[in-house]
């Protein structure tokens, strides 16, 4: 079936049929404005007579009672001529009637369409018969997120209206949440209540008559809450659209100074029913001074008795000193931080010579004595015992040079109570009682 309205003439299929038209082709034929020929009309009625033609030479008639009477050999000869002028006569005939049909095919299939594309109406003819030929004859295409009224695929009637309404991208931040949607608004105030928006006291990034192009558009949009913000022992609850809680607090007149803070983070988006709350918060500094311990390094001496250790150098702590980090928030003391560590003085290890030596058991001549009553009378049984002055020390009150002298290293406090007796019986042996004036008669009982 051709797309064209106007039904054409297609011979059947087969051998070639002479042409009912004898030598006149219908589909040559050039067409004119239906209603108009330009050629004579010369048709007329089979009942009816052609008109008489005037002759120089008329055939030979009989006249009878006023009346011309032809012959009949005229009469055979106007009856012979009359199928030859309907065979003239019969292509003519068709084309005036296929041209008729096809007008009539052709007012039947045209439609008034109202088509308005994204707000731009215009009215046109269109032989589509549904809303998806009607746009693709148009060249409108559409997407997925593009509006068609009605939907593509209806039938169409003369008289009705297609609507498209082009889909927009909005890539909107509502409230710190952000999202892209489709939108079919022209502006951003169509689009806001498309969305659901309240845009009463909300925050705007551009202006509610914007318009949105095809290739849509970002906006901000920051709708009005209520937040409570509790300072200096009062509460004060704000309607606001700001971007951030430190805006907020600020809207709320509260001014931040020095290390204050705020129990949310500052930059947080303030919700709707929040509660902040300020933290006044003070802090100083303390430094603490703290000793370091000494190390003690011990060797084995073999010129030493057992149980005796000689210290050849001192330990001395070293000292740090520490700084604390003190704070309060809203009047609460906090813990201290340590903040800073700083070494003043390296600590200085203790050198101890151990003896390794065996100890003798006795000194002959001086066993028998009352060494526990010398020892009691002199030192109060204390072997580190050491005098007010510091020159003698130890159970039987030795000074540092005779200790020496008698085989013992460093002082005698710093030997065991065994190597200090040892020592002592060897005094006595040389001298006698003499170094103990005051208690030396105990040695005796």
């Amino acid at each position: 079936m051709s797309s064209s309205p106007y039904e054409t003439y297609s011979p059947a299929s087969g051998p070639e049929q002479p042409s009912p038209y004898g030598g006149y082709d219908p589909h040559t034929a050039e067409t004119v404005a239906y209603g108009l020929l330009p050629y004579e009309d010369t048709y007329r009625p089979a009942y009816e007579p052609p008109a008489p033609q005037l002759s120089p030479t008329l055939p030979q008639q009989q006249m009878t009672g006023g009346r011309v009477r032809e012959g009949r050999g005229a009469r055979r000869r106007k009856g012979s001529e009359r199928p030859d002028a309907l065979r003239r006569l019969l292509p003519q005939a068709l084309v005036v009637a296929f041209l008729a049909g096809g007008t009539t095919a052709f007012v039947a299939k045209d439609k008034a369409i109202e088509l308005s594309v994204d707000g731009k109406p215009r009215t046109l003819h269109t032989f589509a018969d549904d809303v998806t030929e009607l746009l693709a004859d148009e060249g409108v295409a559409v997407g997925a997120h593009d509006v068609v009224a009605p939907a593509p695929g209806t039938a169409l009637a003369s008289g009705d209206e297609v609507r498209v309404h082009y889909g927009r991208p909005v890539r909107i931040t509502l409230d710190g949440e952000r999202r892209e949607v489709w939108t079919t608004a022209h502006t951003v105030e169509e689009a806001l209540a498309q969305l659901g928006v309240r845009a009463e006291g909300a925050y705007l990034s551009l202006a509610r008559s914007q318009k949105i192009g095809r290739h849509g558009l970002a906006i901000d949009v920051r709708t009005e809450r209520t937040v409570t913000i509790m300072a200096d022992g009062r509460a004060r609850t704000i309607r606001t659209n700001a971007a951030t809680v430190g805006d907020a607090v600020e809207q709320a007149g509260i001014t931040l100074r020095g290390e204050d803070t705020l129990s949310v983070i500052p930059e947080s988006f303030p919700r709707d029913g929040q509660t902040v709350t300020v933290l006044r918060v003070t802090s100083s500094r303390q430094v603490h001074e703290e000793p370091i311990p000494f190390d003690v390094r011990r060797t084995q001496d073999a010129t030493l008795f057992k149980g005796t250790e000689v210290v050849d150098q001192a330990g001395r702590p070293g000292l740090r000193r520490v700084t604390f980090a003190l704070r309060a928030v809203n009047g609460v003391k906090e813990k201290p931080r340590r903040v800073r560590t700083e070494v003043v003085r390296e600590p200085r290890a203790q050198l101890v010579r151990v003896g390794s030596k065996p100890l003798p058991t006795s000194v002959h001549g001086a066993d028998h004595l009352d060494w526990g009553s010398l020892a009691a009378c002199e030192s109060g049984g204390r072997p580190n015992a050491v005098d007010p002055s510091g020159t003698y020390g130890g159970l039987y009150q030795f000074d540092t040079q005779t200790w020496q002298r008698l085989g013992g290293s460093g002082r005698p406090q710093d030997a065991t109570g065994a190597e200090q007796t040892l020592r002592a019986k060897r005094l006595y042996v040389k001298r006698g009682a003499g170094p103990w004036p005051l208690c030396g008669g105990r040695l005796h009982g």
